[in-house]
């Protein structure tokens, strides 16, 4: 049983990490070559972006060079209602993200009261992005969205590679995806609903804990970032 103990306004309340990752491609526009190049200069000059990493952009800058950001916004928005989360995002802050490829990690232990959304903006690099206790893997292409609960352990990987292995991303390669990311309320009901969410599964160990995190089966664990599993914490 994988269980996420997260802040609920100033007391910690379990739940059970959903296994549900809700995924689609939608049809959004090519950021322009103003904005590509815009995000390189960023990237090469001030993100340090080793490979693994995922680092936070400059959405505001970018919003000033990108004419088409209200559009990919409300093609989410209308996909997320179509699930039946509607005006979720409208209540939720969006921030611009990179990576090149990422690390097996889990987000339970800063965003446990969440599920991400994700919308990837940048073309198909070869990479997936890959739940190894779920055996889902889903190709990065422009415009696919996700959903899926901070618990649950995840990386981006080559296409064709069975981990995580930092010697794949080759400098002179470009495996850098850049993407907008959404933190949705996991106590929302809409959202609860959406993931089949079990809250309260754990109410006694819930008193005992002071910050967020995740166990398994009642232990406390961490993510190799290789290979994705669960280890038992030293």
């Amino acid at each position: 049983m994988l269980t996420s103990y997260f802040w609920s306004g100033e007391t910690i309340r379990s739940r059970l990490v959903s296994d549900i990752v809700l995924t689609g491609t939608l049809d959004v526009p090519a950021p322009p070559p103003r904005l590509l190049a815009d995000w390189e200069r960023e990237i090469a000059s001030n993100v340090v972006l080793e490979p693994g990493d995922v680092e936070v952009m400059p959405l505001a800058r970018a919003r000033a060079r990108w004419p088409d950001y209200t559009r990919c916004v409300q093609a989410v928005s209308d996909w997320t209602g179509a699930l039946g989360l509607p005006a979720v995002l409208a209540s939720t802050d969006v921030a611009l993200m990179a990576c090149r490829g990422a690390r097996y990690h889990h987000d339970g232990a800063q965003y446990g009261g969440a599920a991400f959304c994700n919308l990837f903006l940048s073309e198909d690099r070869g990479l997936d992005l890959h739940f190894p206790s779920l055996g889902h893997r889903i190709p990065l292409t422009r415009g696919t969205t996700v959903i899926f609960d901070t618990g649950q352990p995840h990386g981006v990987i080559l296409r064709h590679s069975s981990g995580f292995n930092a010697a794949d991303f080759a400098p002179d390669q470009d495996y850098v995806q850049i993407f907008l990311t959404w933190e949705l309320p996991i106590e929302d009901p809409h959202v609860g609903h959406a993931l089949k969410v079990a809250f309260d599964v754990a109410p006694s160990t819930a008193l005992e804990l002071d910050e967020e995190q995740v166990r398994l089966n009642g232990e406390p664990v961490v993510v190799c970032p290789g290979s994705g599993r669960w280890c038992p914490v030293d």
